[in-house]
């Protein structure tokens, strides 16, 4: 059975993710699971997780660190009750030797013992509390994609980790740009406020029209092209890595977790007996 993006608008995170791991829907989650943290996801071999973890806290801004895993163990506690990362995203990419080798639904046949999983706060979350103002958001009001750019500003390098920051892009009214930037700052797990706005050429985007990842977006007169910190930054830093496997999400397919979206800090779940190494307890 196919469920559509509508059937899904308004339902809680649990329902939404039941969609997802049966393979139901595996389209975008803009605008999905109101009220509740979206996260962007890298999967990577244990080997990295310590280089990477140092990448996210020096860039904190594209790479706001929500959860970890324990090594090996797909149930992500900490965001929620019963998520498994291995099914419950709508679409993955999965790269090798630093290039997208595959886009899949499931990735429970390519998971090990070895892997890491890392959750890090997406914009989606807080266009809920824009919405709420009164500020339109295109992309959702249409069943878009945000579009996502390369920019030219650097990240702080970590290991292997590396590259150009990546920011999502809004159109937003331009008397209502200041009140867009007070309300996203609340959202400190989602990026928080935007970095620049007005000529996109300012943080090297020669063309707002043609968006390296996501759906072009119009700008209308009397608005300023917005741009927030984006979690796709991680993706060109594992590009740039070259590991012999990562897996992240598909650009717009996020995670829902089960953490209010104004959330300062992650609230820790769990539904296990004992949180520990899972390879542990599997002994």
């Amino acid at each position: 059975m196919t469920i559509s993006y509508q059937d899904l608008v308004g339902g809680d995170p649990t329902s939404v993710r039941k969609a997802i791991r049966s393979g139901d829907y595996t389209g975008h989650t803009a605008g999905l699971g109101r009220g509740f943290l979206q996260v962007n996801l890298a999967i990577l071999p244990q080997s990295y997780a310590l280089d990477f973890m140092r990448f996210c806290q020096r860039n904190m801004k594209p790479c706001p660190l929500a959860g970890v895993s324990d090594t090996g163990n797909p149930q992500m506690f900490t965001l929620g009750h019963d998520i498994d990362i291995r099914t419950d995203v709508s679409a993955y990419n999965i790269y090798r030797d630093g290039k997208l080798d595959q886009v899949v639904t499931d990735i429970s046949n390519v998971w090990t013992d070895e892997m890491v999983a890392f959750a890090l706060g997406c914009s989606f979350t807080f266009e809920h509390a824009l919405q709420r103002a009164g500020i339109p958001v295109w992309h959702i009001d249409n069943n878009r994609t945000v579009p996502m750019f390369r920019s030219n500003i650097d990240t702080v390098p970590a290991g292997p980790f590396s590259g150009k920051m990546v920011v999502s892009m809004r159109a937003i009214p331009a008397d209502r740009v200041a009140e867009a930037a007070e309300i996203s700052s609340k959202y400190p797990l989602a990026h928080g406020a935007p970095i620049f706005w007005g000529d996109p050429a300012g943080i090297g985007i020669a063309d707002v029209s043609s968006p390296d990842w996501g759906d072009s977006v119009p700008v209308e007169e009397g608005q300023l092209s917005v741009f927030w910190a984006c979690g796709v930054t991680p993706q060109v830093a594992i590009e740039a890595a070259q590991l012999s496997i990562c897996i992240t999400h598909k650009p717009g397919c996020m995670l829902i977790t089960d953490i209010a979206e104004d959330a300062v800090v992650p609230v820790v779940f769990s539904t296990l007996p004992n949180p520990g190494n899972f390879r542990q307890r599997e002994k």
